[in-house]
Order: C-alpha cells, then sequence, then structure tokens
C-alpha cells in the first residue's frame, strides 16, 4: 500500500513538472520583440533646450567624451579636441552674447567640439577634421540622450566671427578650430522627437530616379 501511495505522488509530481514546463514555453513564445535599444536612441533623440538645476557627474562627463571618440574618421586621424565648460560665468557669459545659445544660462554643462588641423590630412584632405568632429559630436548627443540628459548643438564653425569669438574666450591655438558647442543638461519637461523621414530626400542609382524606383 505504501508503495503504492508513493507511486501516485511521484506520478503527479511528474505530471505537475511537465505541466510547468509546458506553460513555460507556452508563455515564451508570446513574448514580445526585442526593442533594437540603439534604434530606439536614435529615433527618439531630440535637441533640449531647457534643463533642471540638477549637476552632471564627472563620471557622465567622461562617458560623453569616450562616445564622442568612439566616433569614425578619415584615416584614423581622430583630429577632434575637447573643452569642458562647467564654470557657471563662462556659461551665462555664451548665454548672453550667442542668441541662439541663451539656454547655456540653464546648462550646468557644456562641450566645446574642436578640430585639429595638424592631426588631419594635408592640403585638399584638410577639412576631413570636419566630418570627423560632426561624427563626434553625434556620438556625443547620442550618449547623452542615452543616459537621460539633455543637449542641444549649437554651430560655431564657419561663422567667422563666432570661429574668433570661441577661440578668443578659451585660448584656442591657431590649429585649433571651434567647430561646435553642445549644451548639455537635466531635461526639464518631456521632450517629444520630430519625425523627420521624408522620401522626396531619398534618390536610388542617380539623382533622377525617385524613390518609387522611377524616372
Amino acid at each position: 500500500m505504501k508503495i503504492q501511495n508513493l507511486l501516485i505522488v511521484l506520478l503527479a509530481a511528474g505530471l505537475a513538472f511537465v505541466s510547468y514546463k509546458w506553460a513555460s514555453s507556452g508563455s515564451s513564445d508570446k513574448t514580445e520583440p526585442t526593442v533594437n535599444a540603439a534604434l530606439e536612441n536614435i529615433m527618439t533623440r531630440t535637441s533640449v533646450r531647457a534643463y533642471t538645476a540638477d549637476t552632471i557627474s564627472s563620471d557622465d562627463v567622461e562617458t560623453l567624451l569616450k562616445a564622442a571618440m568612439a566616433a569614425p574618421s578619415a584615416g584614423n586621424k581622430q583630429p577632434w579636441r575637447f573643452v569642458v565648460i562647467k564654470s557657471r560665468a563662462t556659461l551665462d557669459s555664451i548665454g548672453a552674447n550667442f542668441g541662439s545659445m541663451k539656454m547655456a544660462t540653464q546648462a550646468p554643462l557644456a562641450i566645446l567640439v574642436c578640430g585639429d588641423t595638424d592631426a588631419t590630412f594635408p592640403e585638399d584632405g584638410r577639412d576631413y577634421w570636419i566630418e570627423d568632429t560632426s561624427a563626434a559630436m553625434e556620438n556625443l548627443l547620442l550618449a547623452a540622450h542615452s543616459i537621460n540628459l539633455g543637449a542641444v548643438w549649437c554651430g560655431v564653425y564657419p561663422k567667422t566671427d563666432r570661429v574668433k569669438a570661441f577661440s578668443e574666450i578659451f585660448s584656442l591655438p591657431e590649429n585649433i578650430i571651434p567647430m561646435g558647442l553642445a549644451v548639455i543638461g537635466h531635461p526639464e519637461g518631456s521632450q517629444a522627437p520630430k519625425d523627420k523621414w521624408n522620401t522626396d530626400n531619398v534618390h536610388y542609382e542617380n539623382w533622377r530616379i525617385n524613390p518609387a524606383g522611377d524616372e
């Protein structure tokens, strides 16, 4: 009798285990597809121009700079150079003197992305530094968004008056050209990204072929 009872218990346990595995397998089939984090970050990034009073940690600043330096560059020359700006007086001065950068008066941080013309190609390859530093800037902006910071790219180059002013403010050598300023902070309020997808901007094989593939 005891053996019969033991067999019944073992059979019940086995049925319970099989039922559990079947249920687990069935539920896994209904799992939602994994979101592509990189594409999600790209598609939801937007320019942020309003910030809270919260400061940004040194670790986060280093993360932004590492991301910027992970960008591609022509010939792997890596001509990017950075000036990290935390001074309240300097940020306020930038915001007061450059109309499109007035949000700097709110921000706890800005990073000036520069190009070193001595660290790129000579002659007609010299201006590759513009592409390289632009790639670094975009990496920086995406990294900021990924760690819940808000940032906006403020243009400096090629406006000669801005290039001259920023070169003087930050005592830049002649071979260092300020390309753009990233103003960075913790976003104040929610920010909705713009949908910039436009098939009219796409051509296939040559300029005369439209997105539908017809001439």
